[in-house]
């Protein structure tokens, strides 16, 4: 048996790139950054920011679009994948990135108000009245031709 298994809280850092493949599904990438707060031995306090490449797919990608914005506070919880694709020069790359099956958007950003989803059947309110969605059992398009890079 194995687990799969990302939970992540934090900051988005760009508005969500949100493309539609020639098939209409709908997908979204975005930045989210994390951040832990130590104190070091010399009694100074250290920030260290990971950055997480977040992708969602059909109807979350959907309320991504619509919803989410630059330092808009998250909740994303998903599985981490890492895939490998030639750049513009033959070389191989690798990136790892995070399919976010669960999204709740917490809090509010500054300059953004609440997002109101009454009209999004996809979501629905929890109790703190942020939106939250869940979408399981994504299937994702085989292999990478769908893909711009």
């Amino acid at each position: 048996m194995s687990v799969n298994k990302v939970i992540l809280v934090g900051n988005v850092g760009k508005d969500p790139e949100v493309r539609h493949l020639d098939n209409g599904v709908a997908v979204a990438n975005f930045p989210l950054a994390t951040s832990e707060t130590y104190t070091a031995k010399n009694g100074e306090k250290v920030t260290t920011t990971e950055w997480h490449n977040i992708v969602l797919w059909r109807g979350l990608a959907d309320v991504a679009e619509k919803y989410v914005t630059k330092g808009r506070q998250l909740y994303i919880e998903g599985r981490i994948r890492t895939r490998s694709y030639d750049d513009k020069d033959g070389n191989k790359r690798y990136t790892t990135e995070i399919y976010g099956d669960v999204m709740q958007m917490l809090g509010s950003a500054s300059g953004n108000q609440q997002a109101g989803a009454d009209n999004n059947s996809n979501v629905s309110q929890s109790p703190s009245n942020s939106p939250q969605v869940s979408q399981p059992d994504i299937e994702e398009p085989e292999g990478d031709e769908d893909l711009p890079f």
